[in-house]
C-alpha cells in the first residue's frame, strides 16, 4: 500500500473532480429537505450521506487507482457503488420527495417509463450487464476505454437503482410486488449473479489482460494519471510491485469477495422486507392489548 501511495499525486489517488459534484449533491439534497420543511428522519440523512461517500469509494478514492493494478480491488468499487451506496441512496431520499417528482413527470414518459420500471426487466438489466461486464473481451475492452468504461458504469448504476427498487420499495404506492414476492426477487437476484462470480472464482487462468499484459495494463494506467505523467511500471512487475497475490489468486479472491459481499446485502435486504412485513401485518390486524381482551361475565 505505500508504493500506492508513494507512486501517485493528490489528483490521481483521491479525484477531486469526483468530491465536488458528490458535495454539490449532498448540499442540494440538505438545501432542499431543510427548504420545503418537510419531516426527514436523521436515519435518512445519514443514509444518504454515507451512500455519496460509499458512491466516492467505488468511483474515486485510492480504490480507483487500486482497481487498476489488482481485480480484488476493482470488485471491492463495485461492491461499494451498486451494492452499498445504490440502495442506500435510495432509503436516504423521503417519500415525499419520490411523490413531488412522480407528479411532475410528463404523462408521456409516465407511461413509457411504465416499460423500463418493471421488476423483471430490472432483474435481468442489471444481472445482464454485470455479468457482461465480467466476459473477458467486453471488460478489457472497457477498461482500455474512458468514455465506454464512464458510460458503462452509469447505465450500472441506473440498472442497480431499478434493481434495488424493487427490492427496497422506499415508495409503498409504486409497489409492484407483494412482500413475499420481493423476498423471492431477491432470491433471484442471488442466482442470476452467480455465474458471473462462478466464472471469476473457478477460471484455471487469469481471464483479463488488464492485469497480464504489461502493455495494456500500462493504457488502462495511463487514464489515471494527468496528461503527460509517466505510468510507473515497477508497481505492474517489479521490486515495487503492488501486487500482494499472483494473477490467478487475486482473480479468484474478487470473485469470492463479489459473491460474500452479496449475499450479505441481500440477507440483511430479506431482513428488511420482512421487518416492513411485519409492521404492515400489524397495522392491518391491529396489536392485541389487554382492553381488547373480552371479559368474561
Amino acid at each position: 500500500m505505500e508504493s500506492l501511495f508513494s507512486s501517485f499525486g493528490f489528483r490521481t489517488l483521491w479525484t477531486p473532480e469526483l468530491i465536488i459534484p458528490l458535495v454539490l449533491v449532498g448540499a442540494l439534497y440538505f438545501y432542499v429537505i431543510h427548504k420545503i420543511g418537510n419531516p426527514v428522519s436523521l436515519r435518512q440523512k445519514l443514509f444518504f450521506t454515507f451512500g455519496l461517500i460509499a458512491l466516492y469509494l467505488g468511483w474515486g478514492s485510492p480504490l480507483y487507482v487500486a482497481g487498476h493494478l489488482m481485480i480484488t480491488f476493482h470488485m471491492t468499487q463495485m461492491v461499494f457503488a451498486y451494492f452499498v451506496a445504490t440502495p442506500l441512496l435510495l432509503l436516504g431520499i423521503p417519500t415525499w420527495v419520490y411523490e413531488a417528482l412522480l407528479r411532475r413527470l410528463p404523462t408521456s414518459i409516465k407511461k413509457s417509463g411504465k416499460v423500463i420500471w418493471n421488476p423483471i426487466i430490472a432483474l435481468f438489466l442489471f444481472n445482464g450487464l454485470f455479468s457482461f461486464y465480467h466476459v473477458p473481451f467486453m471488460f478489457d475492452t472497457l477498461m482500455q476505454s474512458v468514455v465506454l468504461h464512464s458510460l458503462y458504469e452509469y447505465l450500472l448504476l441506473f440498472a442497480a437503482a431499478l434493481m434495488w427498487w424493487h427490492m427496497l420499495a422506499p415508495l409503498p404506492s409504486t409497489v409492484q410486488l407483494s412482500d413475499l414476492r420481493r423476498i423471492g426477487y431477491i432470491f433471484a437476484n442471488g442466482i442470476l449473479i452467480t455465474p458471473a462470480c462462478a466464472l471469476i472464482i473457478f477460471a484455471g487462468q487469469p481471464l483479463y489482460q488488464t492485469y497480464t499484459d504489461p502493455t495494456i495494463w500500462e493504457t488502462v494506467m495511463s487514464y489515471c494519471l494527468p496528461a503527460g505523467a509517466e505510468v510507473p511500471m515497477s508497481l505492474f512487475n517489479g521490486t515495487n510491485s503492488f501486487a500482494f497475490l499472483n494473477p490467478q489468486m487475486d482473480q479468484q479472491l474478487a470473485g469470492v469477495l463479489m459473491k460474500v459481499m452479496q449475499e450479505l446485502m441481500y440477507g440483511a435486504t430479506i431482513g428488511y422486507v420482512f421487518k416492513q412485513w411485519l409492521t404492515k401485518e400489524k397495522q392491518q390486524d391491529g396489536d392485541l392489548t389487554i382492553s381488547d381482551i373480552p371479559t368474561v361475565k
